[in-house]
């Protein structure tokens, strides 16, 4: 059985923050970065990973932000709308930080989602199909630019395939650095830098032990096992008309095969065609479950209850 903890996951540096309710965590982020930016000695390398909470549930904003979008009538499309401008505020002020400290010509950006849309949440991921938490590629596929020195072919357009954990060796190398050992991320630097083929033909986008759903994807060919997961189907940008009810089904099929080259919206189930492609890829999936380890039990040693109600490494 599952059990929740709840706790304040805020910190500066090693120290928990509680003094600062009340400021808009998109503001708050960019003025952090830009501090540190303006304080940073430029004779060492500089590396900042910059989450912004935005934009994610709950859908807040600050009301100048959302009245950029008075033409929208969705409420929480309008809201979702705000909060991506306020961000794009943010990131200007960063970059303009970079240019005032003279180091933006040297600085490697990379701006990039990590799942798809909540559409319930005025997130849209139309054609695709699907939603974020899903194995749809509405759910899994992620748009990302990369901007600044060492690129051969600015302004085009890469469709290659890349995983999330590929960032990290890709940065190392961008940086002029080499990794000792084998981990799973390939170095896509390269294939970002140069155009050249990308190195990575397969991936897993999920093996998932509780749902007991997976997908895998080798070459053009992707496959679902068990439920992908919900709402199903390609939903429309949001308008007047409610989304609570749309699409909100389980789909009961139990194997999905697609060509996501030729159909990159998922409308073709090929599984009953090529029944062979469709073993294969079970047994890519059984060879990395094989290596999976357990998931791990809910372990109450990390309770933020016992560390004065803070979310806290060093426990485990």
């Amino acid at each position: 059985m599952k059990h929740f903890y709840n706790g304040l996951d805020f910190r500066r540096s090693w120290n928990p923050v509680r003094t600062d309710n009340g400021s808009y965590s998109t503001h708050l982020f960019a003025r952090e970065a830009v501090d540190i930016i303006r304080s940073h000695d430029p004779t060492f390398p500089l590396f900042m990973y910059l989450p912004f909470q935005a934009v994610h549930m709950p859908l807040q904003v600050p009301q100048k932000y959302e009245d950029m979008y008075k033409d929208v009538q969705h409420s929480d499309r309008r809201k979702y709308c705000g909060m991506v401008s306020a961000m794009d505020e943010a990131v200007g002020n960063i970059t303009a930080a970079l240019r005032a400290k003279g180091i933006l010509d040297n600085t490697l950006i990379v701006f990039t989602s990590d799942n798809g849309g909540q559409t319930l949440s005025g997130g849209n991921n139309f054609p695709l199909r699907g939603n974020k938490a899903t194995l749809w590629e509405g759910g899994t596929r992620g748009a990302a630019f990369i901007h600044g020195p060492g690129l051969k072919y600015p302004k085009s357009i890469n469709s290659a395939l890349m995983h999330a954990v590929d960032w990290y060796p890709t940065l190392v190398a961008a940086a002029g650095g080499s990794l000792d050992g084998t981990i799973d991320g390939l170095n896509q630097w390269p294939m970002l830098s140069e155009g050249v083929s990308a190195p990575r033909s397969e991936l897993v986008y999920q093996i998932d032990q509780l749902d007991g759903n997976a997908a895998i994807r080798v070459g053009n060919y992707k496959l679902i096992v068990g439920p992908p997961g919900m709402p199903d189907g390609w939903i429309p940008p949001p308008s007047e008309q409610s989304l609570q009810n749309l699409h909100h089904y389980e789909n009961e099929t139990k194997l999905h095969l697609f060509n996501l080259k030729a159909d990159p919206t998922e409308h073709f189930n090929l599984a009953d065609v090529y029944p062979d492609l469709v073993a294969m890829l079970q047994n890519r999936l059984a060879q990395y479950r094989a290596v999976m380890p357990d998931y791990p039990d809910n372990d109450p040693r990390g309770d933020p209850a016992n560390f004065g109600g803070v979310w806290s490494p060093g426990w485990c």
